[in-house]
């Protein structure tokens, strides 16, 4: 699986090419699926470009995406703690939700994630545990009594120099262990962001690749779509996995 991450917490200080409105979105999502994403995460963002848990742009931006993107190509959003700090008014976003996206992450390091995770597992939307390279968040996970019951784990790696984020990567995967036996998504970020994903197709494991995570593409060069991306990513997973074997 190689899952899209359209746009994450960037904004337009970041440049034309990061999709903000639900119709840019829309768009770039249905060009990655096309290149060969088979998943989908997004933040949906405020008209002024700010992460955003309100039902009404989570409604518009699930309701562009699945009208370009055709079934059963699942979406998620996420509930990372910069788009509503305080725990108790996350979980009642979330209960507010009108259209619900197939999966939503959550931080596994962050205040409130089990609250957060349970309020989303009552509703019927599954959970992407979040697990941050630098963070209790393995331990935490670990000890959840929810684990069990997440979509699977997104082994995130937060050292963006290509030099270490292998290693990085690796100390995350054995921090997480057996993971509850749930599926592991493992990405990196920025100058990481490659190395990692190669890591993920040479031992077999999921990825994710989008303008969330990288503007570049492997060569350095500036990507000009989430859909370039997926189009790299797909062909630099495949090869590691390739040498692997």
């Amino acid at each position: 699986m190689v899952q899209l991450c359209v746009n994450g917490a960037r904004g337009g200080a970041d440049g034309a090419v990061v999709p903000l409105s639900p119709e840019a979105v829309a768009e770039s999502a249905a060009a990655a699926v096309a290149a060969g994403a088979t998943d989908v995460h997004v933040h949906p963002k405020t008209p002024c470009g700010r992460d955003t848990l309100s039902p009404r742009v989570l409604a518009a931006t699930l309701g562009a995406i699945r009208a370009r993107v055709p079934a059963p190509v699942p979406v998620g959003v996420t509930t990372g703690a910069w788009a509503e700090p305080d725990p108790a008014a996350r979980v009642a976003r979330i209960r507010s939700w009108s259209v619900l996206p197939d999966h939503a992450s959550v931080n596994w390091h962050e205040p409130g994630a089990e609250e957060v995770a349970a309020a989303l597992i009552a509703r019927g939307v599954a959970v992407e545990a979040g697990v941050w390279s630098g963070t209790d968040g393995a331990a935490r996970f670990l000890r959840s009594p929810l684990g069990p019951e997440v979509l699977r784990v997104l082994a995130e790696v937060t050292d963006t120099d290509p030099a270490t984020a292998r290693d990085s990567a690796h100390a995350l995967l054995s921090g997480l262990g057996a993971a509850h036996g749930r599926p592991v998504l493992l990405h990196g970020e920025d100058g990481g962001a490659w190395p990692v994903l190669r890591l993920a197709g040479r031992v077999g494991l999921a990825t994710r690749i989008g303008l969330e995570d990288t503007l570049c593409l492997p060569d350095g060069g500036r990507a000009a779509s989430n859909a370039e991306l997926v189009t790299a990513g797909v062909r630099e997973w495949a090869a590691a996995r390739r040498e692997h074997g």
